[in-house]
């Protein structure tokens, strides 16, 4: 079975990397009461036009299903991170806002991720890691 492809081997290999990376994030952002997930969900909010997406927009943004997205925002609503809000011009239609105790964590969270993402990527030359992000960007990345 060891006669698989390249292409297969890359995704093996970028499915453990990911885990990896994932492991470490959340180890370092639950000193800050977040998973990665959560991080990435406040990070999106953050840079959104009013600090609100609707569910379906953010849940396509972080690679969760509706309903993955969901049971995320409800653990986050509880711990008033983010709020629920409403269309005013269409009640069907509603949004996931930033809080401003989301606001405080992202700007903290922030600062670890950034720490964390140095250490993991730190002996990697610039070039390097600009390349990486485009081949990223290419297989479906949403972050430039």
């Amino acid at each position: 079975m060891s006669n698989i492809s390249a292409s297969l081997k890359c995704f093996m290999n970028l499915n453990m990397v990911q885990a990896g990376v994932v492991r470490k994030f959340d180890n370092r952002l639950a000193n800050h009461g977040i998973s990665f997930n959560d991080f990435m969900i406040l990070y999106h909010l953050g840079e959104a036009t009013d600090e609100k997406l609707r569910r379906v927009d953010l849940a396509e943004k972080i690679g969760l299903t509706a309903s993955g997205v969901t049971r995320v925002l409800v653990q986050l609503e509880k711990l008033g991170l983010v709020r629920r809000e409403v269309n005013s011009r269409d009640a069907r239609v509603s949004y996931v806002k930033l809080a401003p105790a989301g606001k405080r964590i992202l700007v903290d969270g922030t600062a670890t991720a950034e720490v964390i993402a140095e250490q993991i990527v730190g002996t990697l030359k610039t070039k390097k890691l600009d390349e990486l992000g485009k081949v990223l960007i290419e297989l479906g990345g949403l972050i430039q």
